[in-house]
């Protein structure tokens, strides 16, 4: 056991416990990964978890996870203690919310923070939060006109109070969701993994023989905001500015961004982008600016990991009532649809300072598919399934390789498997498989968007949900690169499924969906042979991309 009698703690000592953390908090997502009931979090990921301070100061997260949920919760404990103060709670107390605005942006993603004591005395917190496939509202995502319409909305609540279930809150979840026991039974995952975290870090404060975190959270925390001050202290100082334009629904929507490298800091300022809209993309500040901080740290700062220190340097604002910080009680059911699309926003700022670091465009949206059915009119409570499977485009080209294909960038939600998907319901997916030629054309090609065909297997029409960007809009190649192929979707009758909504796909039709291809870096004519001749072999590339795009004549 380590003698910290004299308060001070060795360096190396400090090092082990923070390696601590990082195992507690990743075994803490894990439990959560294997113990949920949405197929979107055990499939595929769209979690995450925490350790914070006694002061709500996050100092580890796990690499299980997404930006969106991880660099929101962030912040999330900080609202728990302003509504609950530390020294009201009891051991054995447990909170629970899903506040878009002080949360993760929208009602689908539920959050729990338990704080940890250790021999009678608040040592910290342990956070989570998952996406629950059915939280109510309306089953058409894009008919929202405000957050009321979307779900049970959950205050930040007590669900447990000193061990004691409070069954009557659980009552009321149940009774709000189409799928009861999924949704309840992912609270309880969410519970179960903090209380395995809160576990580990007991045992890792008896093994070191620690009564409080304190001094190691400020070698945490200072030590990683110094290395990001370090980080940008190397960069050129300046402004530079951006601006994109997305599909929207009625409307394009234009996001402008300016981002600013000064002595204290990085700062990324939304002025000037598009107002706030009746539809339900939407954005809360606090998803808006957990994209943009995952932005500049995979573009800066990849190599320090993420806590407060780290957050700290990273200043992002957007005006009150633009759609990059709507204010309540807005529809934010698809705030991703533009939270998704920050960091090529940013980067094509930060483009203009460091060209050879910064990505292409990407795909950006998850093209995730969300089936419900069989539609028979009316559908029976009980007797219909729901099931989401995530699916994905492609990655922008690098300056110095390929992007990735079929990849969750920058979501970090990975592909779920299908086998899962048809296990779950009537419906099967009869073809999955890379498009070819999608990939925006340059000395490094764009990564490859996917095409997917769908339908039921048994004779009754089902919905699906379409919340996607990048179809009249596609991601804009770099430094004389090409453009990524724009999405599309469409049944197999030839009508265009392309708006925003849910879509009904009549028996013995097949949904068709294409998800876009990343964009290019560089001019074509510039790329190597030899990776002409392999994306040609692969079926990447036709022969009329290789001849026409790349000039390749064999």
């Amino acid at each position: 056991m380590l003698d910290t009698s004299q308060s001070q703690i060795s360096l190396i000592d400090k090092q082990i416990m923070w390696n601590r953390l990082l195992a507690v908090v990743e075994e803490q997502a894990q439990v959560c990964q294997r113990t949920a009931f949405s197929t979107i979090v055990r499939e595929s990921g769209d979690l995450a978890a925490g350790v914070f301070d006694a002061k709500g100061r996050m100092l580890a997260q796990a690499v299980t996870g997404t930006p969106g949920h991880i660099n929101s919760m962030a912040q999330a404990v900080g609202h728990v203690i302003n509504a609950y103060p530390t020294q009201t709670m009891k051991d054995g107390d447990v909170f629970i919310h899903n506040d878009p605005w002080m949360g993760t942006g929208h009602l689908n993603d539920i959050s729990i923070t338990t704080p940890c004591f250790h021999k009678g005395k608040l040592i910290g917190f342990l956070a989570c939060n998952s996406h629950i496939l059915d939280i109510g509202g309306m089953n058409d995502w894009a008919s929202s006109t405000d957050v009321f319409m979307e779900g049970l909305y959950l205050p930040i609540l007590k669900i447990i109070e000193e061990g004691i279930v409070n069954e009557s809150l659980m009552a009321v979840i149940r009774a709000n969701t189409r799928q009861p026991v999924e949704t309840v039974g992912d609270v309880y995952s969410l519970i179960n993994c903090n209380q395995i975290g809160c576990d580990r870090l007991v045992d890792m404060m008896d093994e070191f023989g620690l009564t409080e975190l304190d001094e190691l959270a400020e070698h945490v925390i200072e030590t990683s905001r110094a290395a990001v001050m370090a980080k940008l202290g190397a960069l050129p100082r300046g402004s530079w500015e951006s601006e994109i334009t997305l599909d929207g629904m009625s409307e394009p929507i234009l996001l402008k961004a300016k981002v600013t490298i000064a002595e204290d800091g990085i700062h990324v300022d939304y002025a000037g982008s598009h107002g706030m809209v009746k539809h339900n993309f939407n954005t809360p500040l606090c998803y808006t600016q957990a994209y943009t901080s995952y932005a500049i740290g995979v573009s800066l700062c990849g190599d320090i990991p993420n806590n407060y220190g780290s957050l700290a340097p990273r200043y992002i604002t957007a005006p009150e009532g633009c759609i990059l910080n709507a204010l309540k009680p807005a529809a934010v059911v698809s705030r991703h649809l533009m939270g998704l699309m920050l960091p090529d926003l940013v980067f094509n700022c930060l483009r203009q300072a460091l060209p050879d670091r910064i990505p292409a465009e990407g795909a950006g949206v998850l093209w995730n598919q969300r089936a419900v059915g069989p539609w028979s009119s009316p559908p029976k409570f009980g007797e219909t399934f729901m099931v989401g499977l995530v699916t994905t485009g492609g990655m922008g080209a690098l300056p110095y390789r390929d992007g990735m294909s079929a990849t969750g960038f920058p979501s970090g939600v990975r592909g779920g498997p299908v086998e899962i998907f048809e296990s779950m319901s009537t419906v099967v997916m009869w073809r999955k498989e890379l498009d070819t030629d999608s990939g925006g054309a340059g000395t490094f090609r764009g990564g490859l968007g996917q095409i997917m065909e769908m339908g039921n297997s048994i004779p009754e029409p089902f919905m699906i949900g379409n919340a996607f960007e990048r179809i009249k809009f596609p991601p804009r190649g770099a430094a004389g690169g090409m453009d990524g192929k724009a999405g599309n979707v469409r049944l197999s009758t030839g009508e265009s499924l392309n708006q925003k909504g849910s879509h009904m796909v009549p028996a013995g039709a097949r949904a068709i969906i294409q998800s876009p291809g990343g964009a290019g870096t560089g001019d074509p004519l510039s790329r190597d042979r030899a990776a002409v001749a392999a994306d040609l072999a692969n079926g990447y590339i036709t022969p009329a991309a290789a001849r026409d795009l790349y000039g390749y004549t064999g």
